[in-house]
């Protein structure tokens, strides 16, 4: 009985997150930072005018997070 019920929550769940996708909705944890905001480092990384580490502060993001979104 249990595990008919599981698997009816389960097919229910996938189908939402289905249904949600076709409505355009975005899945998952918000970002935090921004395209212009991973440009705006970018740049002045590559320039040598900020670091990762102040260019996180900046943000208020730890400097691993920027990381993460510069290589991408």
């Amino acid at each position: 009985m249990a595990e008919l019920e599981r698997s009816m929550i389960s097919e229910r769940t996938k189908a939402g997150l289905q249904a949600a996708k076709k409505r355009g909705q975005i899945l998952g944890r918000p970002k935090r930072l921004t395209d212009e905001q991973i440009d705006h480092a970018r740049k002045n990384i590559r320039t040598g005018h900020e670091t990762e580490a102040s260019m996180a502060r900046l943000y208020g993001v730890d400097r691993s997070t920027l990381h993460r979104a510069l290589r991408r």
